[in-house]
């Protein structure tokens, strides 16, 4: 891991170089170049919307505000980047329930499981330094997961039917969610029911976390289908240990500082907590949304300790384009390169066994979408836009976060889409579509 480090050094300190050399020859344009690249994107300036139909923005706009109006979210900020330009940057509604904050630059979300992208490209960045192959077995690395069994079924006294692995699962199947791990987030069945009672995703340390899955069994065989799981805490743990470095210390040296996503972090500093949006959830009685204060919502580290890699950040809509931006450049961004054009290739590329896909998007499921869409390393990926009855480009990869967090991008028209809203739940019988009404209006926007 010193190899990916000490070149991220040179690189920022080359940067550094460069600004000092720049303004020591009294040359003023390279310096405000250079400090204009650090404050992208600028939120508040269209910079180049001459590929969209203004009337089409329009209708965007207007669609979002209308998510606020009907009362499905509170607040809610978007922002559509086309070759490096901002062409639409949206903020609607307030960020505070009670004091009627707007949303505005600035305002941190959680962001859930749009954490699970950063982490899959922190382990990447490890993949190419030779810490691991894709294909090598994960109990090399992790050797408590040995032992694991598989839920084979469920005796009649309720007890469960468990067989031994046909072999360990691979990196490659663990970051494409077909390593047969569960999750606790749904299903009935008794190794989901276990993540539920012992309360995995609540362990106080990435060890802790370990130690519990290893006594878990497995949902399926490994490489057998996709199913999304904690896969991405596990490859957390994973950064830690082909690192040295604790998992948020890597992530903030190797992607955070160099991307300068400043307010990306898996704990809200007390200084920053009143720019973090309320998040919302549906109370029935009161048949309307209303603010959840559960010590898990927090995000202090008194309440909730562990670095999620599969859950655990709060950012700021600016900081995630940079993060995104950095990817539509082929892993640069300002100078720094922190991860290889291959490598994302790579991440962007279908990894699932044959016959497999996911209706799933991170935030919802879509039963009204055509062929079930591709999964690559930590991504979900449009591969045939006709068959998937989408109107992105094809290669287009997402995903979402639990409080509807959402964003794509999209090389074929080198542009990419973030909405940023902190809800759970949704109105009775009025599940609304966040992203799949921006992504059609975005498209019905762009000029052929």
């Amino acid at each position: 891991m010193a190899q990916y480090n000490k070149r991220t050094y040179f690189l920022s300190c080359a940067a550094a170089l460069a600004i000092l050399v720049a303004a020591c020859a009294s040359a003023p344009a390279t310096v405000e170049e250079e400090v204009a690249s650090l404050a992208w994107p600028p939120l508040g300036a269209v910079e180049d919307a001459s590929d969209f139909d203004p009337a089409g923005l329009d209708a965007l706009a207007t669609a979002m505000q209308a998510y606020v109006d009907d009362g499905h979210v509170i607040g809610m900020q978007t922002l559509l980047v086309k070759d490096g330009a901002v062409v639409q940057y949206g903020q609607y509604g307030v960020r505070d329930f009670e004091e009627g904050t707007p949303t505005q630059p600035g305002t941190l979300y959680r962001i859930y499981s749009m954490t699970k992208p950063i982490t899959g490209v922190a382990l990447m960045q490890l993949y190419e330094d030779g810490a691991f192959q894709l294909d090598d077995p994960i109990t090399k690395y992790i050797p408590e997961f040995e032992d694991l069994k598989v839920l084979a079924g469920t005796n009649e006294d309720g007890t469960p039917v468990l067989e031994g692995l046909e072999r360990p699962a691979t990196m490659r199947e663990l970051m494409s969610h077909t390593a047969g791990f569960a999750y606790g987030l749904g299903g009935q069945d008794f190794a989901n029911e276990q993540y539920r009672q012992q309360q995995i995703l609540r362990s106080p340390d990435l060890d802790t976390l370990i130690d519990k899955i290893a006594g878990v069994p497995l949902l399926y065989q490994p490489g057998k289908t996709w199913y999304y799981s904690i896969a991405v805490d596990i490859q957390g743990y994973l950064v830690e240990q082909l690192s040295g470095m604790p998992f948020g210390e890597y992530l903030e040296t190797n992607l955070f500082t160099p991307l300068n996503m400043d307010d990306t972090s898996f704990y809200v500093a007390e200084e920053d907590y009143d720019r973090l949006a309320d998040l919302m959830a549906y109370y029935e009685p009161a048949g309307r949304f209303v603010p959840s204060t559960t010590e898990s919502t927090q995000f202090r580290k008194s309440t909730i300790a562990l670095e999620s890699g599969g859950g655990g950040l709060v950012s700021t809509i600016d900081d995630y384009a940079r993060f995104c931006q950095m990817l539509l450049n082929g892993g640069t961004l300002s100078g720094n390169r922190v991860i290889n054009e291959d490598t994302i290739t790579l991440m962007v590329t279908d990894q699932l066994p044959e016959g497999a896909g996911t209706g799933f998007d991170g935030t919802r499921r879509d039963p009204d979408a055509g062929e079930r869409h591709k999964f690559g390393l930590d991504f979900g990926i449009i591969t045939d836009p006709v068959a998937m009855k989408s109107p992105a480009g094809t290669g287009t990869y997402y995903w979402g976060g639990a409080a509807g967090t959402w964003f794509w991008i999209d090389p074929e028209y080198n542009l990419f889409f973030i909405g940023m809203i902190q809800r759970f739940g949704a109105l009775p019988g009025e599940e609304a579509d966040f992203r799949g009404e921006s992504m059609r209006l975005v498209y019905e926007a762009l000029d052929d």
